[in-house]
């Protein structure tokens, strides 16, 4: 049964760039299709993609609001993926899940079959 498993700090400073790591255990990044995902959700607010990584790691795909601050990349041989968004506010302070889709999921989170436990990441001085 794969697992997956973000860390990364919890507080980050305003200007500075977010960085987190998810962990997958119990299955490889490398096959089966999927997408590896990295999704957010602000307080009081609904869940928001961010961005993916096909499992060929030929293919990145990254929501037009965030896609000039974010990039996702992935190690193979510690079947990880990872996340960094820049010149973070305190409005991308929430709560930062990785997650693994069967198909690209966009806007559309209802697609992701396994999500990681997610990280509280605070932005503020």
């Amino acid at each position: 049964q794969v697992q997956l498993q973000e860390s990364g700090p919890g507080l980050v400073k305003p200007s500075q760039t977010l960085s987190l790591t998810c962990t997958v255990s119990g299955g490889s990044i490398t096959t089966g299709y999927y997408y590896w995902n990295w999704i957010r959700q602000p307080p009081g607010k609904g869940l928001e993609w961010m961005g993916a990584i096909f499992y060929s790691g030929r293919t990145y795909y990254y929501s037009p609001s965030l896609k000039s601050r974010t990039s996702i990349s992935r190690d193979t041989s510690k079947n990880q993926f990872t996340l960094q968004l820049s010149s973070v506010t305190p409005e991308d302070t929430a709560v930062y899940y990785c997650a693994r889709s069967a198909y690209y999921t966009g806007s559309y989170v209802g697609y992701v079959e396994v999500w990681g436990q997610g990280t509280l990441v605070t932005v503020s001085s």
